[in-house]
């Protein structure tokens, strides 16, 4: 029988952690995460925008880390209830930018980018642990009895925010309006072709939510083929460059 690579072997325990952690939504560590990868994510929005010339976010109070200026009534219940939801986008003037095209993708960009560097830190955290007390991130997963309370509740609140974060990174970069991916894809359309890249994105939320129902009910599992496909490139690269240290 031929053995399993370590990157088989990683996939499949965050498979194993990914359904069976983190589908109660209503723990603490849950919220704690999802609140500061959601107020994270938009404050990065706003404050890039700030710094290509958009005062907007700043002046309507968005220029903020508090969860508060940025939660949505119906995507928090929904993220608490089924673990998928939204936070109120941050309000963006592209007649500010002196590049209109350019600055728009960059803003949209700086969401994904902060929450791909709140994983990074929560992996990094997960690694010293580890380090500390023997077994690799993966194997931290699995903690159950015998370890202290406070090394549990820091094991999970990390792999709470590596996880969220990924996953809210991966979903923001599928290319449909109005995910940051769509903004992204559209600085590299050609001018001719404009017209048409925005009509096509007017149907953007309308084609997200047959995906997401086709996915729910078709079995049809083009989302989650999405997110678990970067998630898993983006752990595997995580892992490589521990293990150069």
């Amino acid at each position: 029988m031929k053995r399993k690579t370590k990157n088989q072997q990683t996939k499949k325990r965050y498979t194993r952690y990914n359904h069976q952690t983190m589908t109660p939504f209503l723990n603490p560590t849950f919220i704690i995460s999802i609140l500061i990868a959601l107020s994270i994510h938009e404050w990065a929005h706003g404050y890039v925008a700030y710094l290509l010339g958009d005062p907007t976010a700043k002046e309507s109070g968005r220029l903020t880390i508090n969860p508060i200026a940025h939660l949505d009534l119906l995507g928090t219940i929904l993220f608490l209830t089924i673990g998928f939801g939204w936070g109120k986008p941050v309000p963006i003037d592209p007649r500010y930018f002196q590049h209109p095209k350019r600055d728009t993708a960059l803003v949209a960009i700086a969401g994904p980018v902060s929450n791909l560097i709140l994983a990074t830190a929560a992996y990094i955290a997960l690694t010293i642990i580890g380090a500390r007390i023997g077994g690799d991130v993966f194997d931290l997963l699995s903690m159950g009895a015998g370890s202290s309370v406070g090394t549990l509740f820091l094991v999970n609140l990390f792999a709470s925010s590596l996880f969220i974060n990924l996953g809210l990174m991966a979903f923001n970069l599928i290319p449909i309006a109005p995910l940051d991916g769509s903004r992204v894809l559209h600085a590299f359309i050609p001018l001719r072709h404009e017209d048409r890249y925005e009509d096509l994105m007017r149907h953007g939320p309308m084609l997200l939510l047959i995906l997401l129902l086709a996915e729910r009910f078709l079995n049809f599992p083009f989302l989650s083929l999405w997110i678990s496909g970067i998630m898993n490139f983006v752990l595997s690269f995580m892992q490589r460059i521990v293990a150069l240290f």
